[in-house]
């Protein structure tokens, strides 16, 4: 599969100096573009993580039974870009006090998480939800139900699917935020 923004093959083995994370936060399709376009993210893809299922797709996902959340994987160079960069857009890019849905798109597999690969990361992501759940509060918003947890398993989506709104220009995108700003 040819990544169609870095015009290269998806590959999520890249060099030892590049770091990844998975986030979920609701529709994929809408998640991958707010990532793809930052500098310093060497590549994106959308898929499922944090289920059980061995071979999930997505038919599968949208019925709920697999227990799998529409993510996106990002492997990014920390030279270039900080994972408290990449937490600021995942927080601002949705609402993570919605629980299994993101506005109309309801169900598991749109809820909202962060799976880390190393637990450094974890610990980084625990704090970063710390301080956005000090401002919602101060903004007057809700909790975050946000899953964090060390994840290993990601599937790679159907083809059709990765980098859909680069593809589908008009496409439907139902993520949104709460308006308030990441401390950082």
């Amino acid at each position: 599969m040819i990544h169609t923004i870095f015009k290269t093959e998806i590959n999520h083995n890249q060099s030892t100096s590049i770091d990844s994370i998975i986030f979920g936060a609701g529709c994929f399709w809408g998640v991958e573009r707010k990532f793809w376009l930052l500098p310093g993210v060497a590549m994106t893809s959308v898929g499922y993580a944090g289920g059980d299922h061995a071979d999930p797709n997505y038919e599968l996902v949208c019925t709920g039974i697999t227990g799998h959340a529409e993510v996106v994987k990002v492997d990014y160079d920390p030279l270039h870009i900080s994972l408290m960069n990449l937490l600021k857009v995942f927080w601002e890019c949705h609402d993570p006090t919605q629980g299994m849905r993101q506005g109309n798109d309801i169900g598991t597999q749109y809820r909202s998480a962060i799976y880390c690969n190393k637990n450094s990361d974890q610990q980084i992501a625990q704090d970063s939800l710390k301080q956005y759940q000090n401002a919602l509060h101060d903004s007057g918003l809700g909790n975050i139900t946000t899953e964090i947890k060390v994840e290993g398993e990601y599937f790679l989506a159907e083809e059709y699917h990765q980098q859909y709104l680069d593809k589908n220009p008009n496409g439907y995108c139902g993520i949104g935020g709460t308006n308030c700003s990441f401390p950082i």
